[in-house]
């Protein structure tokens, strides 16, 4: 017998008793970006690696030790995406969107980082991403974040995410505080684990983010980013918090946070749960002012976020707001002779006489009971039942599989009485 081929670790199958909660998310995402005007765009899984390296850093975790990277068949070196926004930016940059031009764009599909796997953190995993470009003012900033917020009430989360918010400056500033952050690290460089070592002289603002406790207690006497920060970075952070505060939503200065990749600059900011142990950011981004320039367009500024799916399926699980849609609403019952294909054509005229309906028609043979154990283990609600003397009377038998009634009806009213059960 041959071996079982199994998908690669940290690669998962999302089964059909798992989809209806992914759907759930899906479609509360795209209903609440649409609702702020944000259009569509999609970009190829696979980017030449250099964007990647170019765009996040090249020390940076990503790029050192995570990526999926590869030499095709001409010999030119590419990578599996590990994040949105390189690609984001460089489809913009490519197609001339850009420059001189507003842009509010969203995407959603698979990332891939070469990680160890645990719960709420994969190899392969699915990211929305929210991308506005040609905006400098703290407004937009606001706005995304008013994005998210009104997410998490649709998705019934709202009370079990928080918001950090903070500003990293310009890069003339964070490199100041760069100095100062490096030398006073030097001096506790005993108490320094392996990788922040390493982290110090490559992207020591990464130390800040350590879950290493000893770490953290020397950290309270660190130099504050806010001190560096640049006269415009400090107004703009100002217009931010104004404007959260008018709409209502709480937040936390923590001047600790830092985005992971190097593009950031001027506001970043994460909404954190504590429902999911130790994977408790849910969503992050800010501002990359620079990045587009970088790519090789034209100085314009941008500001985004991404959201792991994965983790808010998980935090609707955990949470367990886990009722969806039905799969199946109608359920088609046939028995006799020439009772199938008349089923199957009614059918066909209940989907276009009631668009968004969900019928499944029985298949295989077999009698009412094998049929209608077969309805109740998809969840339908209703039974449509043809026998042989409905199909010679022009009438249905309509079941109601959760009330047990049932009644006959003339097949020419069958989806007006739908209408009123669905």
């Amino acid at each position: 017998m041959a071996k079982t081929i199994q998908a690669i670790r940290g690669m998962n199958d999302c089964l059909p008793t798992q989809s209806p909660l992914w759907q759930k998310v899906e479609n509360a995402v795209k209903n609440t970006v649409s609702a702020y005007g944000y259009s569509e765009v999609r970009m190829p899984i696979v980017e030449q690696t250099h964007l990647f390296s170019r765009a996040i850093g090249e020390v940076t975790d990503v790029v050192e030790k995570e990526m999926y990277t590869f030499e095709d068949r001409n010999g030119d070196s590419l990578t599996l995406r590990p994040e949105g926004t390189a690609g984001c930016v460089r489809a913009g940059i490519e197609n001339g969107l850009l420059y001189n031009q507003e842009q509010r764009l969203w995407y959603m599909g698979p990332m891939f980082r070469h990680e160890r796997p645990q719960k709420g953190r994969y190899r392969q995993f699915h990211q929305c991403g929210v991308e506005a470009f040609g905006l400098n003012g703290p407004d937009v900033d606001a706005e995304l974040i008013m994005l998210t917020a009104r997410l998490w009430r649709e998705l019934g989360i709202a009370d079990h995410v928080r918001l950090e918010l903070n500003s990293i400056g310009s890069l003339e500033a964070r490199q100041q505080y760069r100095e100062a952050l490096v030398t006073f690290l030097e001096q506790h460089i005993d108490i320094l684990d392996d990788d922040c070592k390493r982290r110090m002289h490559t992207n020591p603002l990464r130390v800040l983010d350590t879950k290493n406790r000893d770490i953290q207690a020397i950290l309270v006497d660190a130099p504050q980013l806010s001190d560096y920060l640049d006269q415009d970075s400090k107004e703009h952070f100002a217009g931010l918090c104004e404007l959260l505060d008018a709409a209502g939503i709480d937040y936390q200065v923590n001047q600790r946070l830092v985005r992971g990749l190097d593009y950031y600059n001027r506001t970043v900011f994460e909404w954190i749960t504590d429902s999911l142990g130790a994977q408790g950011t849910v969503c992050g981004g800010g501002r990359y002012d620079g990045l587009v320039e970088q790519l090789g367009g034209k100085p314009t500024p941008a500001v985004g976020f991404a959201m792991g799916l994965e983790r808010l399926v998980l935090m609707l699980e955990t949470l367990e707001l886990t009722e969806v849609r039905r799969s199946v609403d109608v359920y088609m019952v046939t028995a006799g002779e020439g009772t199938l294909m008349v089923g199957m054509k009614l059918a066909e005229s209940l989907r276009e006489a009631l668009p968004g309906i969900r019928i499944m028609s029985h298949f295989g043979g077999g009698g009412f009971k094998k049929q209608f154990k077969r309805a109740d283990k998809v969840g339908a609600v209703v039974a449509l039942v043809l026998g042989e003397n409905e199909v010679a009377e022009g009438t249905v038998v309509l079941k109601d599989l959760k009330g047990g009634e049932q009644h006959s009806i003339a097949t020419a009213d069958v989806a007006h009485a739908l209408k009123d059960l669905i």
